[in-house]
């Protein structure tokens, strides 16, 4: 199948009900509403003393020296290929990148001017396969972007020596994986620069927004000037050094996030015991299913549940729509950028090319975890799921 031909995603069954087990859910609590209406107070709503709370906060919580807010995760992306620019790279070279991710993990390498090089993975991680990235470097590569799929952290220690070897820049996409570590490290931590989003599926919460960890300062003062137009330094004086974007974040937003800072390792043991109950539960399907667990000296995110089917030849739709009809909300796992979307036929790649991230496209799905569902929404979903195979 050609990329212009390739398939779209079946549109959900019609349902009078809303999900019982929706992906994602917020609810704004008491401190989130107390930070917005300070906002509201000072009569400014722009980046301001919340971004900054915020920045700062998070920097805290998690390790990191410099963490730079933006409008959301995507812009994160962006605003950080865009430094590459200013670290060696001119537009049209190339950026590693998992062929099976999120779609702004290629939007953002060619929006900022520079063009993905896909990679295969790994069927037992979903993550990017570290075993094919040497061949896939060229004179022209400049950075490898690797993604934390579903909060499992990637095998950083040998994407650190392939980097390391080649004189790479590293990109970690943790959008899925606040908090996740491995080796006792969490990730963000590990590359030049970390990414995060804050949508309402993730476990830090601001209804939008995003945001780059770094422990470099230059590469904090280039991403700082980046998502304020270019600037110099990133000060409100027009002045500007390099191509920029207007990527800052808001202070309502940013009120929201500093709530879910202070809920932060609330949430995180709530949905770990919610991903741990499922795999429980499903424990019985692991002849039909592959259930992604912690691996050995890692502790995974508890984004959602992902789940592939162990045939390779079968398709995930029946069960898709089945737990859509029974008002569980699902998603796919993502597909093959290159290959299963036709977003991006004009590079060229043609379908066989990537082949684990072809099966788990055809194969995959995953559904929430979250912090506002009971044990009677879990043992539900699993069972609507057991019943599917039964």
């Amino acid at each position: 199948m050609s990329p212009t031909s390739a398939p779209t995603a079946a549109a959900p069954p019609q349902r009078k009900t809303p999900y019982r087990v929706s992906f994602g859910h917020i609810e704004v609590g008491e401190a989130g509403r107390r930070y917005v209406h300070e906002a509201l107070n000072r009569n400014w709503i722009s980046e301001g003393a919340n971004v900054q709370r915020f920045e700062a906060g998070f920097g805290r919580l998690f390790g990191y020296r410099h963490a730079i807010a933006t409008s959301s995760g995507t812009d994160a992306g962006i605003v950080a290929m865009a430094a590459l620019l200013d670290c060696g790279a001119s537009r049209g070279d190339e950026v590693i990148t998992p062929a099976l991710a999120f779609v702004s993990t290629a939007n953002c390498i060619l929006a900022a001017g520079l063009v993905p090089t896909f990679v295969d993975v790994e069927l037992q991680t979903l993550n990017i396969d570290p075993a094919l990235i040497e061949a896939a470097i060229t004179p022209r590569t400049r950075a490898i972007q690797v993604v934390h799929t579903m909060g499992k952290p990637c095998d950083m220690d040998a994407i650190l020596a392939i980097a390391r070897r080649h004189r790479l820049r590293v990109i970690e996409d943790c959008c899925e994986a606040h908090g996740a570590t491995r080796g006792g490290h969490v990730v963000g931590s590990f590359g030049d620069l970390g990414l995060f989003s804050f949508y309402t599926a993730h476990l830090i919460c601001s209804g939008e927004g995003g945001m780059i960890s770094t422990n470099d300062p230059e590469l904090a003062g280039l991403c700082r000037s980046i998502r304020s137009h270019g600037r110099r330094g990133g000060q409100l004086y027009f002045a500007f050094d390099r191509i920029g974007f207007n990527s800052k974040m808001n202070d309502l937003e940013a009120a929201i996030g500093l709530e879910g800072l202070e809920l932060f390792p609330q949430t995180f043991a709530i949905r770990r015991r919610h991903l741990n109950r499922l795999w429980e539960l499903l424990s019985p399907l692991e002849d039909r299913l592959l259930l992604y667990r912690d691996g050995p000296d890692e502790i995974i995110c508890p984004h959602a549940l992902p789940i592939v089917l162990r045939d390779a030849q079968a398709s995930m739709e029946p069960l898709y729509q089945r737990l859509e009809a029974q008002g569980i909300q699902c998603k796919t796992l993502f597909g093959s950028l290159p290959t299963q979307h036709a977003a991006f036929a004009f590079l060229g790649h043609r379908e066989g090319q990537f082949p684990v991230a072809e099966r788990i496209g055809r194969t995959g799905l995953h559904f929430g975890v979250h912090q506002y569902l009971s044990d009677d929404d879990l043992v539900y979903a699993a069972q609507a799921v057991r019943a599917f195979f039964a």
